[in-house]
Order: C-alpha cells, then structure tokens, then sequence
C-alpha cells in the first residue's frame, strides 16, 4: 500500500507546471481529433469555427437564393429582349409600308401639278394636320376611289407605325431596367460567395482539417438517414408486393368457385382498370429512367452560377435540363419548378422527382432512389450524387 510511503518535499509549482502542460497538450488532443461540433476555444474577437462554418453554408444559402434571382431576371430579359426585337421588326415593316403609301400620295400629287390643278393632294402631305385639312377642305369629294384608299393606307400606316414605335420605346425602356435589375443580381452572388472563400481562407490548415471532419460527420449522418428511407420504402414495395400477390390469389381462388358465365365481367373489369394504373406509372418511370441517364452522364462537372449546360449547371439548370431529356418542360428557377407537377411524401419519392431545399427553395436535386440524389451543389463542387438529408428538405414534386 502507499500509505507508508514518504511525502517528497520539493518547492511547490515544480511538479504541477509539467503535469498542467500535459494535461492542456491531451486536452488539445483530443479536440483536435473529435468529429463532434464542440467549438474548441478561439482567439479573443476571432468566430469559432462552428461559427464559420454556419456563416459559409449561410452564405451559400443566400448566393443561392440571388442565383435563383439572377435566374428569374435573366430568363425574363431574355424574353423582353425578343419581344423588343419582333416590335422593332414590325416598326421597320410598318415604316416600309408607310413609305409606300406616301409615295403613292406623291405620284397621284405630282399628276395633279402636271394637269396644272390646284393640289390639294400635296398640301394635304405638307400640312401639320393632314386629317384636319383634309375634313375641312372635303377632299375627299375631288378623289378616285383609288386615290381615296390611298389617302386612307397612308393615314392608317401613319397611325399603326406611331403606335408601335411607342410600344417598342416602352419596351426598350422595361429592357433596360431588367439589364440593371440583373447587374445588381449578378453583383449580389458575386459579393456571397466572395464573402465565404474570404471566411475559408482565413482559416489555419489545422482549422481547415476540424471543418472537413465536421463536414464528414454531417454527411455520414446524412447518408444515415438516407438509408434507413431507403429500408422503409424497401418494407413498404415489400409488402405492396405481398398484398397484390395476396389478392390475386384470391382473385384466382374466386374464379374457380364461380361459373364462367359469371366471372368473365368482373375479371374483365379488374383487368382493365389495373392495366390503367400499371400504364401510368410505367410511363412515369421510362421518363424518370431518361431523366436519371442524363443527369448521371453529368456527374463530375463543375456547379457555375447561372448555368444551363452543356459544360457546367447550377442546380435549377440541370434539373430543367435532365428533365428536357425526357421530353418535359420546367421553368428556369427553383421557385417555378416547385408549382410544376404534384407534391408528394418524402417516404413516396420515386426516381426522377424533384428534391427542394430550404424554406427559401433555394436549391432542387433529382431523387435516384434509396435516399439520395443527383445534384449540382455550390460553387466549387461538381455534379454529384449526395443523400437529400444533407441539407433540410422542403418538398418533393413529381414533374409528370
């Protein structure tokens, strides 16, 4: 026992220095290996690095919310733009057609300068109210009836030219406020994502390898979740299998107790309406099969803002593009793509549907099946296959 032993006498603070040492060096240790989100302790005024990563994946969150924005501004500047251009074509044909009937105007006045006539048909075109002198002056009553629709073309071009010159102004000048709204969309995820490659740069490369490790667990944990959705939709196909088989072993064990006259109508008529269901969905599922091709032949390519392909998408862009693949048009942004189609259960998601993010619906990705997706991430990421529990779920939309 060490009861008997003697106490050593040496000056207090000798021994305790190193044993302090040692046990703050373990400490260290220790949370530097822990892939739990405890905060270790940071330099006065400096965020930890809980606080980092919370701020980056905010910032990313409101980068994607200015891309969606950006997205919706782009797609209907687009739009303006054309409709501009089909106004400006049609002024350019009016003003043509003008021409035209002023030159008729012309020929018919030059003629009445040659008979030596007063040409009424020449002041009418020289004068500031054309309509004016021509009610006053009753011109009507000293023209051809070819004269006459001449005089009438000419007024009614003049007034249909006029008429979409304005309308190609005001469109120019909606046109113009878009192009700005999509300077300030532009400069806004610009600013975002400027905001978090500044947070991770300043961190240590020690810091950098506690993030990565907080970022490991949170995808172990989502892939958790992932499979156990993966079992329950497994039980649950499982077990619909079983009740069909179940039924129509009944069905069969019916048929033999009935005579045949009577059994010919109903089966006929289970028949029909079972081979209705089965069409539907098999037609969802050979779309949803091209939908899943094409986004996994986009594996690996880079996520950029405001991308629709071929070489790099954000994720609203790929989705409208995957789903192009299988014949079905969805708007631009996240937050059209969700009105399309009809919402279903996260435990009902099946191959192809739409996964959305966030309150904000921010962010979508392509369910694949067994709880996870297809999706172009964030800036910096490629298109990759990920479990939908790594961020927090909104709805899930079926397009078709």
């Amino acid at each position: 026992m060490a009861s008997h032993r003697k106490p050593r006498t040496r000056i207090a603070g000798l021994r305790t220095a190193p044993a302090l040492g040692i046990t703050t060096a373990a400490l260290t240790s220790v949370a530097l290996l822990s892939q739990s989100a405890q905060a270790a302790p940071s330099a006065p005024g400096k965020p930890s690095l809980e606080e980092v990563q919370k701020k980056v994946d905010d910032l990313y969150q409101q980068a994607g919310v200015a891309t969606q924005k950006y997205n919706s501004v782009k797609e209907r500047t687009d739009k303006q733009r054309k409709k501009v251009d089909t106004l400006l074509d049609d002024v350019a044909e009016r003003t043509d057609k003008l021409n035209e009937a002023r030159q008729e105007l012309g020929t018919f006045a030059a003629a009445q300068y040659r008979t030596g006539g007063v040409s009424d048909t020449a002041t009418m075109m020289l004068a500031e109210d054309p309509q004016g002198y021509f009610a006053q002056n009753h011109l009507s009553d000293r023209l051809t009836a070819r004269q006459k629709k001449a005089v009438d073309d000419y007024q009614t071009q003049q007034a249909s030219a006029t008429k979409q010159r304005t309308k190609a102004a005001e469109s120019l000048e909606t046109l113009s406020d878009s192009r700005d709204e999509l300077k300030t969309s532009k400069k806004t995820v610009q600013k975002k994502l400027g905001q978090a490659r500044t947070l991770l740069s300043d961190l240590t490369a020690e810091e950098k390898a506690r993030l990565a490790a907080i970022e490991k667990k949170k995808e172990e944990e989502a892939k958790r979740k992932a499979a156990e959705l993966a079992r329950k939709q497994e039980a649950e196909a499982e077990a619909k299998r079983k009740a069909a088989e179940e039924a129509a072993a009944k069905e069969r064990e019916k048929d033999k107790e009935t005579p045949d006259a009577g059994s010919g109508s109903d089966t006929g008529s289970g028949t029909g309406s079972g081979a209705g269901s089965g069409d539907t969905d098999s037609g969802y599922a050979t779309k949803a099969a091209k939908v899943i091709n094409f986004a996994e032949a986009q594996i690996g390519k880079p996520y950029v803002w405001g991308a629709t392909g071929p070489d790099s998408y954000d994720c609203s862009g790929l989705t409208q593009d995957a789903w192009k693949a299988a014949g079905i048009s969805l708007p631009r942004t996240t937050w059209d793509q969700v009105k399309v189609g009809s919402t279903v259960k996260t435990a009902d998601a099946k191959p192809g549907d739409l996964v959305f993010f966030y309150d904000d619906i921010s962010h979508v990705g392509i369910y694949i099946g067994d709880g996870k997706m297809i999706h172009a991430p964030k800036p910096g990421a490629n298109v990759r296959v990920e479990s939908i529990y790594y961020m927090p779920i909104h709805s899930v939309v079926r397009p078709a």
